[in-house]
C-alpha cells in the first residue's frame, strides 16, 4: 500500500493559518472607540466577529492540507482539495508527472487526466518516490492481467 501526502504545502498552510488568526486577533483588539465622525462605536461583538473571520479564513487555508493519494493492488484513491475519486487500476492508462507540471496526474483510458494534488513538484524527491511507487503498483496490475507467473496475485 502506498500513501502520499504533500509535505511543503501542509507546513506553509499551517503556518499561514496560525498567522492569519494572530493578525485578525490583533486587529480585533485595536477595534475600540468611535468608528469615525458618525455615531457608531466598535463593540465587543465587532471584536469577536473579527476573530471569527480570522478563524474561518484559517479553516479555508487548511483545506489545502487535505490532498492525499492512497493506492494498493486493487486501485487508487485520490483526495484533492475539493473532490475525491476511487478508481480501479483497470481504468488507469498511466501515471504522469510531466516536466514543469505542478503535480502528478493519472491518465485514464477515456483520455481524461485526473490531477493528484498530493504529489506536488514542490516536494521534489517525496513526489518522485510517490510517482515511482504508483507506477510499480500499476505495472504489477498490468503484469497480473497479462498472466505473468512471476507476479504474485
Amino acid at each position: 500500500m502506498v500513501t502520499v501526502r504533500p509535505r511543503r504545502i501542509r507546513v506553509v498552510c499551517w503556518l499561514s493559518a496560525a498567522a492569519l488568526v494572530v493578525v485578525f486577533s490583533l486587529v480585533a483588539t485595536s477595534l475600540t472607540g468611535r468608528t469615525g465622525d458618525g455615531y457608531g462605536t466598535f463593540q465587543r461583538g465587532d471584536q469577536l466577529a473579527m476573530v471569527g473571520l480570522g478563524v474561518f479564513g484559517a479553516l479555508g487555508i487548511l483545506l489545502f492540507t487535505r490532498p492525499r493519494v492512497v493506492a494498493d493492488a486493487r486501485g487508487v484513491r485520490v483526495r484533492n482539495v475539493l473532490g475525491s475519486y476511487e478508481l480501479p487500476w483497470e481504468v488507469v492508462r498511466g501515471v504522469r508527472f510531466d516536466r514543469g507540471a505542478p503535480w502528478a496526474s493519472l491518465e485514464l483510458h477515456d483520455d481524461d487526466l485526473l490531477p493528484m494534488v498530493a504529489l506536488q513538484a514542490a516536494d521534489k524527491e517525496l513526489a518522485v518516490e510517490g510517482v515511482r511507487a504508483l507506477r510499480r503498483l500499476h505495472q504489477a496490475h498490468l503484469a497480473a492481467l497479462a498472466g505473468d507467473p512471476a507476479t504474485p496475485r
